[in-house]
């Protein structure tokens, strides 16, 4: 590829990068090594794929996650110039592109809502390399609402599985660790037994044996980590009940 072709290309791929209205998305690591591989890959000698110059090379990356027809996008590359292309050249050539970035694939769940903005703007008869544009906008945003709504509910499944497990204790149930009202120490009832976590000042965990909230207990032990309570326990719960 001539150097001047590269310049372009690179030059394209970084003003497409930085048109982001998302500042978070700019300095997304993901993002940067993304843009690293494109531009590498326009300094690489020739490959297999022979069909390819910079500039198709280009658009084709740009619109690799837009869910755009192949037809389509086979017909507007064959305008381009270059040899002929078939709908296979273009298809294996985008499989090729999603399987040296995994994250490049288009989304199932915005297929829906990126054909029908595709449809409204070829309606308009917008050029497709600014339907493009439009797409990657499109799919940012919606990625960007996707990932808060999936944060939420997952927010809101942990504060479900918090109260049942608070339930489940103040019930007399087994449970495993949980908070009551938020507390920064931790209860567990296990074997019909009652246990509290308390954290320290130089973050260590005491360990206590309770008959209820409220009740200071008998202290057991001061441990560095959970898991080694957890392990305490495991046995403990299960042996005769010591005498304190």
């Amino acid at each position: 590829m001539p150097e001047d072709v590269r310049l372009d290309v690179v030059k394209s791929l970084l003003f497409d990068y930085v048109k982001s209205p998302s500042l978070r998305h700019i300095r997304d690591p993901h993002a940067v090594n993304k843009l690293a591989r494109e531009i590498t890959s326009v300094f690489r000698g020739p490959t297999v794929w022979r069909k390819w110059d910079g500039q198709r090379e280009a658009l084709l990356r740009q619109a690799i996650n837009c869910w755009i027809p192949i037809e389509d996008l086979h017909e507007y590359l064959n305008g381009m110039p270059g040899p002929n292309l078939t709908t296979t050249d273009v298809a294996q050539r985008l499989r090729a592109l999603w399987e040296e970035d995994y994250a490049s694939y288009p989304n199932d769940v915005l297929q829906e809502s990126c054909l029908a903005l595709y449809e409204k703007e070829m309606a308009a008869g917008t050029e497709l390399p600014a339907v493009i544009g439009a797409l990657q906008e499109h799919v940012e945003g919606e990625e960007r609402r996707l990932r808060v709504e999936q944060k939420t509910a997952w927010r809101m499944r942990v504060e479900e599985e918090r109260i049942a497990l608070q339930r489940r204790f103040l019930s007399g149930a087994d449970c495993k660790w949980t908070s009551i009202e938020k507390s920064k120490e931790l209860y567990r009832r296990i074997n019909g037994r009652s246990y509290r976590l308390s954290p320290t000042a130089d973050k260590l965990w005491k360990l206590f044996r309770i008959d209820s909230v409220g009740d200071e207990g008998v202290l057991i032990g001061k441990y560095s980590y959970r898991r080694d309570v957890n392990k305490l326990l495991a046995k403990l719960a299960y042996e005769p009940e010591p005498r304190w």
